[in-house]
């Protein structure tokens, strides 16, 4: 499997906790968490918040679709775009569901059926005409979802659970880690142990340092212990994800701009940004 140019990662939702379109989010956009990962010709998407519309849209007409689709958790911000993603509705294409999570108290077709079952949605899951498989697994589990693709994953510390994902191709990495809360002067050990050495880092950034005392157990982490953990784990480029709702285009400004002088570098995730290890 060929690396370089062929392995990839594209946003089309960046946002955390709720959609917030309007005139204070163009730059960095207010789609909720979805990622589009390409290695060589096969197809991964990561979670299925609003932004995977928008991907669903993009990827209409161009053929029979075979992809992986893995969340990191069912809260409504990163599942909630999935009955809007219009490949899912196209008899012929395939379309493998996978999370790390649930077991032994749910199953992932369970959560996304109770999610669409009425009076909460007008249509229930089986109006998909896709092939749809549902692939429920412990965080921790490693797999290879095509020849040449590694996906090691790892447990992370959130509210009903999370898993954070590290993909290899090619002889590089891209790490997916959000929802995850960080322990106050301690470096999460299964984190750490997941990113070591990638190439790219995708890190829940919600808050910063000043905002995280608010919220304290509310399962999320601040971009200056990102950068903590890529700075121990050997990260070369490290991307602030999962912008607060509340947090608009200046206020990200702000944050790039103090990241970059803390950490060289750091990238903060828009809509439509596509990166390259």
């Amino acid at each position: 499997m060929a690396g370089g140019d062929d392995f990839l990662v594209r946003f089309w939702g960046v946002r955390g906790s709720i959609a917030c379109p309007g005139p204070g989010t163009v730059r960095y956009g207010g789609n909720t968490s979805c990622l589009e990962v390409r290695c060589g010709p096969h197809l991964m998407i990561f979670d299925a918040g609003t932004g995977i519309r928008a991907l669903g849209l993009s990827l209409a007409g161009k053929g029979p679709l075979d992809a992986d689709l893995f969340l990191t958790h069912t809260h409504f911000d990163h599942v909630n775009g999935l009955p809007f993603f219009v490949p899912a509705f196209i008899k012929g294409n395939k379309l493998r569901l996978w999370a790390g999570h649930l077991i032994p108290q749910y199953t992932l077709k369970y959560v996304l059926s109770e999610m669409m079952m009425a009076p909460l949605f007008p249509v229930p899951l089986e109006v998909f005409q896709a092939k749809l498989t549902y692939n429920d697994f412990t965080a921790g589990h490693t797999f290879e979802p095509k020849a040449g693709i590694t996906v090691r994953t790892a447990p992370l510390n959130h509210p009903n659970n999370a898993t954070g994902y590290r993909i290899e191709c090619g002889g590089k990495a891209i790490c997916y880690i959000t929802d995850t809360e960080h322990l106050p002067g301690k470096l999460d050990q299964n984190i750490l142990g997941l990113v070591k050495g990638a190439d790219i880092m995708i890190y829940d950034a919600t808050y910063t340092d000043q905002e995280y005392a608010k919220y304290q157990g509310w399962g999320h982490s601040t971009w200056q212990e990102g950068a903590k953990l890529a700075d121990a784990a050997g990260v070369k480029t490290y991307v602030i994800f999962h912008h607060d709702p509340g947090h608009d285009d200046d206020f990200m400004d702000g944050v790039a701009a103090d990241a970059e002088r803390a950490r060289p570098g750091t990238v903060v995730a828009r809509e439509g940004m596509t990166l390259r290890p």
